[in-house]
């Protein structure tokens, strides 16, 4: 009798379970059992197995086979395990070494001539390798770069099992060649999932494929609308743009993912893991360095913003955006089942998923932009436009956004139309991206020195207790804001979130804490109601 064991990861959500694969071989009637709960593409590795172990010069053991993922009690998907079932096999027919590969992570499907092909999630699955003490991976060598983001961790990519066979038992590497030369490589296909290209909205807003990059300096006019952006990115606080068609609420929504700064190294594989998992990761680059930009269709499901699917859950659109910009265009045309599913991720910075199959903890910390027309036309605030919709209809389509889900917004601007002066570059140029992520880049370091030792990062995070008991404004600052809540204007929450506003404010230019003219700026951009303050946030 012989046995062999290999290891690989179990993906469930964007976190991953080291699975034992075993491989028993016994006297009797040559046959292939695969048990530990696989689902239908993995069951069809036994044929992929034998035909690459065949076709790779090996001779296949014609005897009764039995393969074990262990834990059985974990649903396993997918076809990553394929080189972590061939490597046992061979090991139980005595091929390779059984201690060779006893303790080594192997993640890879293979074809029927032997050729490992790449497969999605390879960084959360070497993560989840190396948390469980393991050091040796083995890995497509298209995702090698990838799996290499991982310290502490000994990574083989390998083009074919030939290879790996060669490795293991130290005889002379063989060469494999390359696939065709000016043709696309077919073996990246299974790193992208159809119809998740650049043209879906699933993609960071830089890679757009002709190598331009929108500028704040193409907005024309908007002064306001510009400030709002700022402080948003500078605190990670969400925006809500409303005004009638053509005023540039878009455009200022797909500039805001390069204000932001760039990624910390935890927070880019946070974000590679990701989109390695959901399939978008751009093949060539397998670090995502930039904050994502995610603006999906109105007509989304719930499942699809949330996450969900068949079998496991799989990463939404809050996913995706995790530390970069979830821009929803034309918000009241989504369903209020989808957008009321918001609410939680907004306070918690992950979604869990509950499904049959089981349930996952996605992240999702991401910074919301809501872009609104003011009624069905979009002339409602236009002076002698033709709005013809009536109050009730108005009404209806303004509370299509919900009070419990625009509590959680903390910046609410009217964008109004751009005139001629202004549209026509006669008012000169507005301030590019690179001044203004400048800006953010240092009011968001002022903010990171502030919290030193806590858990948060940006203010738009700092609980409320902590800004009343701690992180104290200037005396009588907040007496404004006080007013309000009795009023009614704000409940407690958004009391919370004018104090975490303010204190952008105040970093954005320079001040150890929020005065008085930092809240009204805070509560002006929360409200809409004018206090007179000036334009430009933190200006005297």
């Amino acid at each position: 009798m012989g046995f062999a064991r290999a290891c690989s990861v179990a993906l469930v959500g964007v976190e991953g379970v080291v699975v034992e694969v075993q491989a028993d071989l016994e006297p009797g009637v040559a046959a292939f059992t695969l048990v530990g709960l696989p689902d239908k593409s993995l069951v069809e590795s036994r044929d992929r197995v034998r035909a690459a172990v065949v076709n790779s010069g090996a001779e296949w053991p014609q005897k009764k086979l039995t393969v074990g993922l262990s834990p059985a009690s974990v649903p396993k998907s997918g076809s990553g395990f394929d080189l972590a079932v061939a490597c046992a096999v061979l090991g139980a027919a005595e091929r390779i070494d059984p201690a060779m590969v006893a303790d080594v992570v192997m993640i890879g499907e293979l074809g029927l001539d032997g050729r490992v092909r790449p497969v999605r999630g390879v960084l959360p699955a070497v993560l989840a390798a190396a948390e469980a003490g393991y050091e040796q991976v083995v890995v497509p060598e298209q995702t090698a770069g990838e799996a290499a983001l991982v310290p502490g961790v000994s990574v083989l990519g390998v083009r074919s099992l030939r290879q790996l066979i060669a490795v293991l038992c130290d005889e002379p590497v063989p060469e494999e060649p390359a696939y065709g030369q000016g043709r696309p490589d077919a073996m990246l296909a299974g790193l992208m999932i159809p119809g998740t290209g650049l043209g879906t909205g699933l993609a960071p807003a830089a890679a757009r494929g002709d190598g331009h990059r929108p500028d704040l300096a193409d907005v024309a006019g908007q002064l306001r609308p510009r400030q709002a952006l700022e402080v948003a990115a500078a605190g990670g606080h969400h925006l809500l743009l409303s005004g009638p068609p053509g005023a540039g609420k878009t455009m200022l929504a797909e500039r805001l993912s390069a204000v932001l700064p760039p990624l910390t190294r935890q927070e880019s594989l946070e974000v590679t893991a990701v989109h390695s998992v959901a399939g978008i990761l751009p093949p060539g680059e397998p670090l995502v360095s930039r904050a994502p930009y995610c603006a999906p269709h109105h007509s989304a499901t719930m499942q699809s913003l949330v996450g969900g699917g068949n079998g496991i859950p799989r990463p939404g659109a809050v996913s995706l955006a995790h530390r970069g910009v979830l821009f929803l265009d034309e918000a009241p045309e989504f369903s209020g089942k989808a957008l009321d599913a918001l609410r939680q991720p907004l306070e918690s910075g992950h979604v869990v998923v509950a499904r049959a199959a089981g349930v996952v903890r996605l992240p999702a910390r991401f910074l919301m932009v809501l872009a609104a027309n003011p009624c069905p036309c979009g002339r409602h605030t236009l002076t002698g436009a033709g709005c013809e919709c009536p109050p009730s209809v108005v009404r209806r389509y303004q509370a299509r956004l919900s009070g419990p889900l625009l509590d959680r917004v903390d910046l609410r601007v009217e964008v109004e139309p751009v005139d001629r002066a202004d549209l026509l570059g006669q008012g000169g140029r507005g301030e590019s991206t690179e001044v203004v992520a400048a800006r953010v880049r240092d009011a968001r370091a002022r903010a990171a020195e502030r919290l030193a030792g806590t858990p948060w990062t940006t203010n738009s995070e700092v609980s409320g207790h902590e800004l009343r008991t701690r992180l104290l404004t200037a005396p009588g600052a907040l007496a404004a804001a006080e007013r309000d809540l009795e009023r009614g204007i704000l409940t407690a929450r958004g009391l919370d979130r004018v104090l975490r506003v303010a204190w952008t404010v105040a970093d954005l230019r320079g001040a150890d804490r929020p005065d008085a003219s930092d809240v009204a700026v805070a509560l002006e951009l929360r409200t809409g109601i004018q206090r007179g303050v000036p334009m430009g946030a933190g200006e005297r």
